[in-house]
């Protein structure tokens, strides 16, 4: 991973995340590109000068978040980006070949209901790059164990798990995999990804309604460092297909989630 994007909602969480991802990038020699987005009224009439001062404004607060952080010799190149959040993101994650999405739950705290706010919740539902999810105030720190949940052991993309790959090697961590068998899983789900027999530690198969229930069966006899589900039309975050945001009661973790895409 050599090029870890940080979008900044708020300048309290951009902080924690930015201080979260130079960590991340002091040991994998990644660079950290800091953003936010402003929106456009250049073609509103009379609305140029109010695009230029919102850019600096969000430039401010950049600089803001910047002063606060400790960069510890890692490349930080921040920078406002003008556009609609979710579009802007994947635009110049497109660009930058953006290895790795960290951002907040939400980038924004409106509701303390919410676990995903819709900005968060949005690039989950839509975006290929791997998103690591840190919740607020979480301090970065060596992962011994990443626990991974699914319902079907083997996936339709190749390289899906090319980024958990990264993260074991980077922090030496042991893998435990939680295969959670739901009602909708079929015989033929039963074959195992080569690539996931030859990176895993520990092996644990459990029956649940869906894989969140069994994810709040297991997940403290695990005791992971970082939980890691795939983005599945029909998976973990099912209810994002309906919704862009989470709410707490139907799932939250104190943990940081990685995010990877698999098959729709």
């Amino acid at each position: 991973m050599k090029n870890i994007l940080v979008p900044v909602g708020s300048t309290e969480n951009g902080v924690n995340n930015l201080k979260y991802a130079v960590n991340f990038a002091a040991m994998s020699g990644a660079t950290v590109y800091l953003i936010n987005i402003y929106r456009d009224f250049s073609k509103v009439g009379g609305m140029g000068k109010v695009t230029q001062v919102a850019m600096e404004d969000h430039q401010a607060q950049l600089d803001e978040v910047l002063s606060q952080v400790d960069t510890k010799g890692v490349e930080v190149v921040a920078k406002p980006i003008k556009g609609d959040p979710s579009e802007g993101i994947a635009r110049i994650s497109k660009q930058l070949g953006i290895d790795l999405i960290i951002m907040s739950p939400q980038s924004v705290e409106i509701k303390d209901e919410r676990y995903l706010g819709s900005i968060t919740g949005k690039l989950v539902k839509q975006t290929e790059i791997p998103m690591l999810i840190v919740p607020k105030d979480y301090l970065f720190r060596k992962a011994n164990t990443i626990l991974l949940a699914l319902k079907r052991p083997n996936f339709e993309k190749e390289n899906v798990l090319d980024p958990l790959k990264d993260l074991l090697s980077l922090f030496n961590a042991q893998l435990n995999v939680l295969r959670v068998r739901t009602p909708d899983v079929a015989e033929s789900d039963d074959v195992m990804d080569e690539q996931l027999k030859e990176i895993m530690s520990g092996y644990k198969e459990t029956e649940n309604a869906t894989i969140y229930q069994g994810v709040l069966e297991h997940f403290q006899s695990h005791q992971p460092d970082i939980l890691c589900v795939l983005r599945r039309k029909r998976g973990f975050f099912k209810k994002l297909s309906e919704k862009n945001h989470v709410l707490k009661k139907d799932f939250y973790t104190s943990k940081p989630l990685l995010v990877l895409c698999g098959q729709q």
